[in-house]
């Protein structure tokens, strides 16, 4: 006899769950690869005998520049390493901070501009192209000054670079959170190439659209840098780290990923209010800088990773078993994409994050709804400078 009350096969309230969680086991695969394959920065590295430059742009960073210029006095097996860091006119007292940090330390360069970036520039890629004015170390290492950096970090990193023959290395530092708003949010960057793309088998890809980067920590070989134009090729582009790995590339030279916690860590963002402004100022870019780009990518992720859960609270039966493992697949992969940038070590946060999940997806595609509503308006700003 015919059941009204039990979904038909073929009915939209069982197809949706079963699409989205075939979809989110998937995923978790892929995020179990990554797990198993993607390479790790050594703990013991080797000495680096040659030349390196590193180049931290800061703006307005008081608060956390001396920090990183302590972690890199600190370096170990890297002798013959000077540092550049640029004030980019600063409305704190960031040179100060930063010359009390440096003490003296003659492998260290402090420099300030008041001027802003260029027509047609950002503001971190001008700094950048600025900081690399005259050098001529064979390695160029990037920091942002949020990075924290284990004595070995830099050793790791190069040694990484040369051993992989790559044109840049992308050290991904351990994501740290300390709101409620960060837990749920900032997981999301690793665990949105953990979860869809094999990194390992995508590195061997000349495809330009399967390079990834982490712009808080770059590591290239100088030549390929200058090669492809260096940050003067990325000039306007508000994700200049994943476009430069593109543009390498599109140029043939190997780019790689390699985890870097617990050996670097960082905390991107301070609170909601630091977050959702700089989440506002770059997020519109993302997939393609198209509404509908934009508008896909949330339709499939609601699909994979809202639909289930939602079938697995409010269905019945097979409906609710069907949403329950796309439910605990989306879990899964949250949990191997954070076990990746930890090296394996899970906390009780972790865990509630990953199974707050389909609030991260809700929460990030806000944040990009009002990041292209404040583009349209141009009322994007991040660190009392407006961007344009």
């Amino acid at each position: 006899m015919f059941d009204a009350d039990r979904p038909t096969p073929l009915s939209a309230g069982s197809i949706l769950p079963a699409c989205g969680a075939t979809l989110a086991v998937l995923g978790a695969g892929i995020a179990l690869y990554n797990r198993i394959t993607v390479p790790r920065l050594p703990g013991t590295p080797a000495p680096v005998h040659e030349p390196i430059t590193v180049c931290i742009p800061a703006r307005n960073e008081a608060d956390r520049l001396p920090d990183l210029i302590a972690d890199l006095r600190a370096q170990v097996g890297v002798p013959e390493l000077s540092v550049r860091i640029l004030d980019d006119a600063s409305t704190d007292d960031t040179t100060a901070a930063a010359r009390a940090a440096i003490a003296g330390d003659p492998r260290f360069t402090l420099s300030r501009t008041e001027s802003g970036p260029p027509p047609g520039w950002t503001g971190k890629a001008a700094a950048c192209a600025r900081l690399t004015t005259a050098v001529t170390a064979p390695v160029l290492v990037f920091l942002d000054a949020d990075v924290r950096l284990a004595p070995t970090a830099l050793a790791a990193a190069v040694g990484t670079l040369r051993a992989r023959g790559a044109a840049l290395v992308s050290p991904w530092p351990l994501q740290l959170a300390g709101s409620v708003a960060e837990a749920v949010v900032q997981p999301l960057l690793c665990w949105s190439w953990a979860s869809t793309l094999p990194i390992t088998a995508a590195e061997r890809s000349p495809r330009p659209s399967t390079a990834v980067a982490c712009g808080q920590f770059l590591v290239f070989d100088h030549a390929h840098y200058r090669a492809v134009g260096g940050h003067a090729a990325v000039a306007g582009n508000r994700t200049e780290d994943l476009e430069l790995a593109r543009i390498l590339r599109r140029a043939g030279y190997p780019t790689a990923l390699v985890a870097a916690g617990p050996l670097t860590r960082t905390r991107m963002y301070r609170g909601a209010a630091e977050l959702d402004a700089g989440y506002t100022r770059w997020l519109w870019s993302a997939y393609g800088g198209t509404v509908a780009g934009g508008a896909a990518v949330g339709l499939l992720s609601t699909l994979v990773y809202v639909a289930p859960p939602a079938a697995a609270l409010l269905g019945k039966g097979r409906v609710r078993r069907t949403g329950s493992i796309g439910w605990l697949a989306a879990v899964a992969s949250r949990l191997l994409a954070r076990s990746i940038e930890t090296g394996g070590s899970l906390d009780r946060t972790d865990f509630l994050a990953a199974l707050a999940h389909p609030l991260s997806v809700g929460a990030y595609l806000l944040l990009w709804v009002r990041s292209h509503r404040a583009m349209r308006r141009g009322t994007v700003r991040w660190k009392d400078r407006p961007l344009r």
